[in-house]
C-alpha cells in the first residue's frame, strides 16, 4: 500500500443530492480555515531563519555603524558649542540638540563620554528648563539584543521504540478511560446528592457529554490507525520503518487531539476513502465540527504567540501588523533606509569639521518652524 501524503479532507455532494447539508458545509468551511492557519504557521517557520540571518548580517551592523557615527557627530557638535563665535540663541539651540542626542545614544551605547556630555548640557543654563531633567539610565532596547530563536517544546516521542510508543499510547488510552469513568461517577454522585440548579446541571452535563463523545471519536480513529500501522506486525524492514514513521505522526496527532490530521492519515494510508468522508452521519459530523472549531481556536492562539514572540525578538511595536509574506520586504526597506541615513551622517561629519558649517546649519535651524527644528536632525 502506497501512502499518499497530504490527502485533503473535504465532503462532496453525492449522486442523490445536489447540495450539501448545513453540517457538511460547516465541516468543509472549518477544514479550509484550519488549512489557512496551518499555511500561515508554515510560512512563519519558513521565513524566520532567513529573516534572522538577514537581520543579523545586514541590519545590525548598519545600526552599530549608525551609533558610532552619531557619537562622532555628537563630539563635533559639543566641540563647536565650546568654541567662541556662537550667539546665545545659537548656543541654546545647539545645547538642546546635543542633550537630546546624548540622551538617545545612552539608550544604545555604554560610551562613558555620553553621560558627561549629557550632564554638561542638560544641567547648563544654556538649555533653560532642561536642567530639571534627570539623567536617564542607559537601557538596551529589544532591537539591539541578539535575536533569540523561539524555543521549541521538548518532545521525546521520536526517540521511543515502536513497542515503547505503543505502550505509552495504550497507557494514555487506559488513563483517559479511567478519567472518563471517574468523571462519569462523579457526575452521577453529584446528581444524586443535590437537585438545585437543574438547568445549569443539565447544560453542564450536556457539555461534558459532548466532550466525552469528542474524545471517544478521536480514540476510535486512533485505534483504527494504530491497528493498521503497528510496526511490530511487519517482517519487511522497509515496511516496518515506513509504518514506524507513520505511527509517530499518528501519535503526535492523537496527543494533540488533532482530528483533521488523523482523518488525513486515514485517507493517506487508504484506510478510508472519499465515500467514507462523504457518508459521515449528521450526528458524527456535529461532533467532528465541534472538535474542528476547538482546533481553530488553538491554532489562532499559536499564531498569536508566534507573532508576538517575533515582535519582541526584533523590537517591533505590538501595534504593528506582521505577516510572513511581508516581513522580508519590510526588513529590506529598513536596511536601505539605514544605509541612506549612514551616508547622510557621513556627509554631516565631513561638513561639521568646519565650525563655520555648524554656524550656517544653526542659522538654517532658526529659520525652520519651531515644531520641526529637531524632527529632521540626527
Amino acid at each position: 500500500m502506497t501512502a499518499r501524503r497530504g490527502a485533503a479532507v473535504a465532503i462532496a455532494p453525492g449522486h442523490e443530492t445536489a447540495s450539501l447539508s448545513k453540517a457538511q458545509n460547516t465541516f468543509n468551511t472549518l477544514v479550509k480555515q484550519i488549512e489557512k492557519r496551518r499555511e500561515r504557521l508554515g510560512a512563519w517557520d519558513a521565513v524566520m531563519p532567513a529573516f534572522q540571518k538577514k537581520f543579523v548580517d545586514a541590519l545590525l551592523p548598519l545600526e552599530q555603524e549608525s551609533t558610532a557615527l552619531r557619537i562622532k557627530l555628537l563630539h563635533l557638535l559639543d566641540d563647536a558649542f565650546l568654541q567662541k563665535g556662537l550667539s546665545k540663541a545659537e548656543q541654546r539651540t545647539l545645547s538642546d540638540l546635543i542633550a537630546d542626542m546624548a540622551r538617545d545614544l545612552m539608550q544604545v551605547s555604554d560610551d562613558a563620554t555620553l553621560k558627561v556630555i549629557y550632564n554638561r548640557h542638560v544641567g547648563s543654563a544654556n538649555v533653560g528648563n532642561a536642567a530639571t531633567k534627570p539623567v536617564p539610565e542607559p537601557t538596551k532596547p529589544e532591537r539591539e539584543s541578539e535575536p533569540q530563536s523561539p524555543q521549541q517544546p521538548s518532545d521525546d516521542l521520536d526517540s521511543l521504540s515502536p513497542d515503547e510508543l505503543a505502550e505509552r499510547m495504550q497507557a494514555e488510552l487506559d488513563a483517559q478511560f479511567e478519567r472518563d469513568m471517574a468523571a462519569h461517577a462523579a457526575r452521577e454522585a453529584q446528581r444524586a446528592k443535590r437537585k438545585k440548579a437543574p438547568k445549569q446541571s443539565a447544560a453542564q452535563a450536556r457539555i461534558e457529554a459532548e466532550q466525552a463523545e469528542s474524545s471517544k471519536s478521536i480514540r476510535e480513529i486512533y485505534r483504527k490507525l494504530a491497528s493498521a500501522l503497528h510496526p511490530d506486525r511487519e517482517t519487511d524492514p522497509r515496511e516496518q520503518e515506513r509504518k514506524t514513521v507513520l505511527m509517530q505522526r499518528v501519535n503526535h496527532a492523537y496527543a494533540k487531539g488533532n482530528l483533521l490530521q488523523l482523518l488525513e492519515l486515514q485517507l493517506e494510508i487508504e484506510q478510508i476513502d472519499r465515500r467514507a468522508i462523504d457518508g459521515l452521519s449528521e450526528a458524527r459530523l456535529a461532533r467532528y465540527n465541534g472538535i474542528l472549531e476547538e482546533q481553530i481556536r488553538e491554532l489562532d492562539q499559536e499564531i498569536q504567540h508566534v507573532e508576538n514572540d517575533f515582535r519582541r525578538t526584533y523590537g517591533i511595536a505590538s501595534s504593528t501588523k506582521v505577516a510572513p509574506d511581508t516581513v522580508m520586504r519590510i526588513l529590506t526597506r529598513d536596511i536601505a533606509g539605514m544605509q541612506r541615513g549612514n551616508q547622510d551622517l557621513g556627509v554631516a561629519l565631513r561638513e561639521f569639521e568646519d565650525p563655520d558649517k555648524v554656524r550656517d546649519w544653526l542659522k538654517d535651524m532658526k529659520r525652520r518652524p519651531a515644531s520641526s527644528r529637531f524632527d529632521e536632525s540626527f
